[in-house]
């Protein structure tokens, strides 16, 4: 009896494998042969991993995946490459990435001789009266510095002086400021200054001027829209160019997903159109812009737009501005104008109505500040906001955008509230080494760019680029985070080392938690059984490879829904 009862053990087992091997239902596309890193706590590595319908199937062992291969199932071979769940930029800007595209860039431009020189090429190309428009400069970056400089700024003379015909408009890279030559002052009404008429101020901004009172070409925060409403509109075949631009751009550095940081009704607009083509490619979670009131009253009360490829559930508020351009919110000083603490740039009273009715409608708030000041501020209102509705802030999953600058008394209140502190490493690795003359060095060290504090109060870090302000190449900003160095690899040792991140931390940052970022973690964000097809694929093992290598690696293919949608 002992013998039959042992043949029919073997028998049902034997059965249950042939069985388990031999799949009713094969997948689209089995992927192997290559480091898989899967995001997943409880199975954070594996062989293979199986698709059906956009979804994974299988995540485990090859020789259990192969069990699902079919007549049509597609084999994806990495030869020895590392895949990683699909890479979320949670904080970026869309549109301006594609117009930036689309514009003269000069984020890589050295000095103003060079920003010169770019102006007087296209300036000889334009037609008398054509806009010249661009973004990118940053001063603190130039080297050298210019001769002539006006609270820290450069003059407009130079550029000025090679475009007579045409106005310029050049936004600094932070986005905070703008740089306009004489003509475009000029068709503002803005130079040369000859009556008090002609002096404009704007609330929550700055207009430049030098000691004789004349605009200097510089205009701060809010300020720009003196020149900014003077620039013709763009056509919606220039968005729709700026997008599908800016959609290639992203699966080409490995993004599936994409926060915008501020999207206006046409925006809205250009994004459903896409999706209804079919034509979106990366999925769009999209923040309201805080701008248009009559815009956010109108989602509040229609509810959130939740779908696989496009996402509204969240309103995004400009509280503050840069530090490069010395608008961020501070409550000391700062250290290289001692006479100056930032700007408020939105009233604090708009934003606690804000906070307090998105509680109540479903909707996220996700707040710009970058200042310790308007850190603090932001939490205040957020926590009033959540005192007050308890019943609807169980899982409000409220963001401040940036957190870069934060009084140490206020660190551990982000993991206590529950809000999320969306940052771009790579922030500090192009910031820490002149941000240092903003702040000062006990200000940096206590509370600037923290993300092991932010992580050990309870809080969940989500990373980015805040591209166009930077570069959207995920590797750049993975790279700083466990580094904590310039992408020159300085200093040696990293700043603030105790602040960076574990490899494991940085992936989840741009992966698991970033689909948090958006209550998109049950969808998204790890490679799963269930969860989306959403891949990158990467020429080295970021996970193990020497750190300096990891700006030397490649994506080689990104995956989104299951279909490959880049391949290098």
């Amino acid at each position: 009896m002992k013998d039959i009862a042992r043949k029919t053990s073997w028998l049902i087992l034997l059965g249950s494998i042939f069985f388990g091997c031999q799949k009713q239902d094969p997948g689209d596309m089995i992927i192997f042969g290559g480091s898989i890193y899967t995001a997943n706590s409880d199975n954070p590595t594996v062989e293979s991993v199986v698709v059906k319908d956009g979804v994974v199937l299988f995540a485990g062992k090859k020789k259990e995946a192969m069990g699902y291969q079919g007549e049509n199932t597609e084999l994806v071979d990495l030869e020895g490459r590392t895949m990683t769940p699909g890479f979320i930029e949670t904080h970026g800007h869309i549109l301006g990435f594609g117009y930036q595209e689309m514009q003269l860039n000069l984020m890589y431009a050295a000095n103003l001789d060079e920003v010169v020189d770019m102006v007087r090429e296209a300036a000889e190309k334009a037609a008398p009266g054509e806009w010249i428009l661009g973004r990118g400069w940053h001063q603190s970056k130039w080297d050298p510095q210019p001769e002539t400089m006006v609270k820290k700024f450069p003059v407009h003379d130079r550029i000025s002086k090679v475009s007579p015909d045409n106005p310029v408009f050049f936004r600094h890279a932070s986005g905070h400021a703008g740089l306009a030559n004489a003509k475009a002052m000029s068709i503002a009404g803005l130079s040369p200054l000859s009556s008090e008429t002609q002096i404009q101020e704007v609330e929550g901004g700055e207009v430049i001027r030098d000691e004789m009172g004349n605009p200097t070409g510089v205009f701060n925060e809010r300020a720009m829209t003196l020149i900014t409403r003077h620039i013709p509109k763009y056509t919606e075949d220039a968005d729709i160019q700026a997008l599908e631009a800016a959609i290639k751009a992203s699966l080409a550095n490995g993004i599936t997903s994409f926060h915008d940081a501020g999207a206006s009704r046409s925006d809205i607009a250009l994004f459903k159109k896409f999706r209804d083509e079919g034509k979106i490619e990366i999925r769009l979670y999209a923040m309201v812009t805080g701008f248009d009131r009559t815009l956010i009253d109108e989602w509040l009360e229609q509810g959130p737009l939740i779908d696989p490829w496009l996402t509204i559930r969240s309103i995004k508020l400009n509280c503050d501005g840069a530090l490069g351009s010395h608008g961020a919110w501070l409550l000391e000083p700062y250290i290289d104008r001692p006479d100056h603490y930032g700007h408020e740039t939105l009233p604090m009273e708009y934003v606690s109505e804000i906070s307090e009715a998105a509680l109540k409608a479903g909707f996220q708030v996700c707040s710009h500040a970058i200042g310790d000041r308007a850190n603090r501020e932001i939490l205040d209102r957020y926590e009033n906001a959540f005192n007050k509705f308890p019943e609807h802030a169980e899982d409000h999953r409220y963001r401040i955008e940036h957190a870069q600058h934060l009084y140490p008394d206020d660190i551990p209140r982000f993991g206590k509230l529950g809000v999320i502190p969306a940052m771009q490493a790579i922030h500090m690795a192009s910031d820490r080494p002149w941000a240092i003359l903003r702040l000062g060095e006990r200000r940096i060290k206590d509370g600037a760019y923290v993300w092991q504090d932010l992580l050990k109060s309870g809080a969940r870090v989500i990373n980015g680029s805040d591209v166009p302000v930077e570069p959207i190449d995920p590797l750049a900003s993975f790279y700083a985070s466990v580094s904590r160095k310039t992408l020159k690899g300085t200093p040696e040792g990293g700043y603030e080392a105790e602040q960076r991140m574990t490899r494991e931390q940085a992936l989840i940052s741009y992966t698991l938690d970033a689909a948090y970022g958006s209550f998109e973690e049950d969808f998204k964000g790890s490679i799963e059984p269930g969860k989306a097809a959403d891949f990158t694929v990467f020429s080295k093992d970021i996970m193990t490879i020497p750190e300096r290598e990891i700006l030397e690696t490649k994506v080689d293919m990104t995956i989104v829904d299951g279909k490959v949608r880049f391949k290098r």
